[in-house]
């Protein structure tokens, strides 16, 4: 098996760095990823704070989640793996536990809608604020293959933001590392903001 290429270590260490930073990836939670090649993708091992990640914190997987180098991946593997096969032009994935994403999951049934904001002409598609786009919201569940088969069809269909798990975190994802911590980031605000506007409305 080739080894690990040092861009991609790089690219998901720090990615890693950016999350904490942000308060994204508290403890162990998270996980980051980037495409090697058509067939192997580049993943955090399971349970390593991912402030702190090296080399050793990085491992191989095919696309069906079977680790090609030594280690555990991370859990949620088949979630990354699922976004790679789907979309082909997708270069990196990244999953985060922001308190924002975390507690709004948790609020209903039905996907979260964000409108009105100017930064959703950050997205991909959008060229106003005076639009509403509705961010997909699963419930969680241990079983990841299972999860995996609720998501793809609706994130088949196409989702111009990401996606949550109920009371988990938040995927999003991009053609490269820039972009899908661009993505990210921009998700993170408009959350951040619409938990804020509805404990002004209570």
């Amino acid at each position: 098996m080739q080894p690990t290429p040092a861009w991609a270590i790089e690219a998901i260490v720090q990615a890693g760095r950016r999350m904490d930073a942000r308060g994204w990836v508290p403890a162990t939670a998270g996980n980051i990823s980037v495409r090697l090649d058509e067939r192997r993708i580049a993943i955090t091992r399971s349970g390593g704070h991912k402030g702190f990640l090296d080399a050793d914190g990085v491992m191989q997987v095919d696309l069906q989640g079977r680790p090609l180098t030594a280690g555990k991946p991370s859990a949620e593997t088949l979630l990354h793996c699922q976004l790679y096969r789907l979309f082909p032009g997708v270069g990196a994935a990244l999953h985060g536990h922001s308190v924002a994403a975390t507690v709004l999951s948790m609020a209903g049934d039905r996907p979260i809608r964000l409108a009105g904001y100017e930064v959703l002409k950050a997205f991909e598609g959008q060229a106003t604020h005076d639009v509403a786009l509705e961010l997909p919201v699963f419930a969680n569940d241990q079983d990841i293959a299972r999860l995996a088969a609720a998501v793809e069809p609706v994130v088949a269909a196409g989702s111009p933001l990401g996606y949550l798990i109920r009371g988990h975190g938040v995927y999003v994802w991009g053609p490269d590392m820039p972009a899908a911590l661009a993505r990210l980031e921009g998700l993170e605000f408009l959350l951040a903001c619409e938990l804020e506007r509805r404990r002004l409305e209570r």
